[in-house]
């Protein structure tokens, strides 16, 4: 009979900080530039340069820690983590060891549950590495250092996770709260939010870890659960075989949906951790963080609450505008206009218009049409300025030509203005040659009323008001019995 085992699963997630600049050097710190255009004689580590700490990134890493109600360090200490590789210019990274400048934090993965918190048992500041690039039809390798220096908050959790899917719940809501923190982008396609797996499993019952294998560099949710559930299954193949696990580093091959050995994992101590003697301890007063606690921004559970239970939204939906910053943030603007249901801007944003950003490539954030211009749109339809079946059309006209939503509108109702002897005759018309429908109406078949309807609006080729002809086929309809 084959042994029980139990996953346990340990996750370091590296979150890029957006400051202006690096962590260490007065370098710019956005992504996309030319290779080594963006590194300096700091990142590059000319002998004699010196770093200066970048004062926003620690406030961005308080940000953090005060929001997964951790223990801020009153004194935190910057290290030297030695090792080589050709894209670590100094042949050592700048870390946090003993004194990190968070520790102690959770995050719960369903905010309802409070049994479903993931304990944080640090997040450090650090410099990112720069890049290695592989031409392999030129067999060679280039290094980029653009991101050299780049501040790194690196988040470590308790290897209490037990779970692929539980891991992925956790990794979304921490990309959740960074994003609306403000801290990161959250963008994993440029590696501006990636994660390291530590995997291990153990008999069933047994309380002692395993030997762990740390998969490297995962950007995707997809391939960090296909990741960790590989490497599960290879390890309890090797030990039912009467194999050992080897602790060791493993990168995770998309194409073959496989984890492969990497090297062999350094223990800390393979590092030689010393106090970083260019650095003096960075001294945190209480009333820093006391007044970046008062500037905090919503946050994403207190936005889930009131966009449940305020705005009357679903879960689902709400969770859909959560999953990005900028598109809550439209949402939210949209309804400036003083929309009365947020039902009908939500299902705009995320029909018509992620069908115009989805055709031009582009995010909400750059989107042609203003989150304002939006929301006076679905205002006109909800007040009947419009008919629904007019508001594709208009806002496809606004996104092509940038006419504004009042301009459109008011053209709409001017060319569809109809007379009020021409609607009379239209009803008159109608009911007349109807008859049978009339009838059927009277006898209680109220469905009848969407047919004669369209009949008067076939003969006002489009121009009538649906509602007003509604409520005018009504008057007539009760005033008849």
């Amino acid at each position: 009979m084959k042994e029980k085992w139990d996953l346990v699963i340990g996750l370091e997630i590296h979150v890029q900080l957006t400051t202006a600049s690096k962590i260490f050097s007065a370098t710019s710190n956005s992504f996309g530039a030319d290779p080594n255009c963006q590194a300096n004689i700091v990142d590059l580590g000319f002998p004699g340069t010196l770093p200066v700490i970048n004062e926003e990134a620690i406030k961005k890493a308080i940000t953090f820690g005060i929001a997964v109600n951790a223990n801020i360090a009153n004194e935190s200490i910057f290290a030297r983590k030695n090792y080589f590789y050709p894209d670590l210019p100094k042949g050592y990274q700048i870390s946090q060891y003993e004194a990190p400048i968070v520790a102690n934090g959770k995050l719960r993965i369903d905010p309802t549950e409070e049994d479903s918190a993931i304990i944080i048992e640090r997040a450090h500041l650090e410099e990112d590495a720069g890049k290695s690039i592989h031409f392999t039809h030129q067999n060679h390798t280039g290094i980029d250092l653009n991101r050299a220096g780049t501040p790194l908050l690196e988040i470590v959790t308790a290897p209490s996770i037990k779970s692929s899917k539980d891991a992925i719940r956790f990794l979304k809501r921490l990309r959740e709260l960074v994003t609306h923190l403000g801290i990161c982008d959250g963008n994993m396609q440029e590696g501006s939010f990636r994660c390291d797996a530590n995997v291990s499993v153990r008999k069933s019952g047994t309380t002692k870890l395993g030997t762990r294998a740390e998969i490297k560099n995962l950007n995707s949710f997809k391939f960090i659960e296909s990741a960790i559930e590989f490497e599960r299954a290879r390890q309890i193949e090797l030990l039912e075989s009467g194999e050992n696990v080897i602790q060791e580093t493993r990168l995770y091959d998309e194409n073959t949906q496989e984890t492969r050995s990497m090297r062999v994992k350094e223990n800390e101590f393979d590092y030689r951790y010393f106090p970083d003697p260019d650095l003096l301890p960075v001294v945190i007063d209480k009333t820093v963080i006391e007044s970046i606690r008062a500037s905090l921004p919503e946050l994403p559970d207190e936005k889930r609450f009131r966009y449940t239970e305020v705005l009357n939204m679903s879960a689902e939906d709400t969770n859909l505008l959560l999953n990005s910053l900028s598109t809550s943030k439209y949402f939210e603007d949209t309804l400036s206009v003083g929309l009365k249901d947020p039902k009908s801007s939500f299902n705009w944003i995320t029909g018509e218009l992620f069908r115009l950003l989805k055709k031009a490539e582009v995010d909400i954030s750059d989107s042609k049409v203003s989150a304002t211009e939006l929301g006076l749109l679905v205002l006109a339809i909800e007040e009947g300025s419009i008919p629904k079946s007019k508001g594709k059309e208009i806002l496809n006209n606004m996104w092509e030509t940038g006419t504004s939503a009042k301009i459109l509108i008011e053209k709409h109702i001017s060319e569809s203005s109809i007379s009020i002897s021409d609607l009379e005759n239209w009803l008159e018309e109608v009911l007349t040659e109807n008859r049978k429908q009339v009838e059927e109406f009277r006898s209680g078949k109220e469905k009848i009323l969407g047919f004669l309807v369209g009949q008067v609006m076939k003969r006002s080729k489009g121009r009538g008001d649906p509602r007003l002809i509604n409520d005018e086929l009504l008057k007539k309809l009760r005033a008849q019995n």
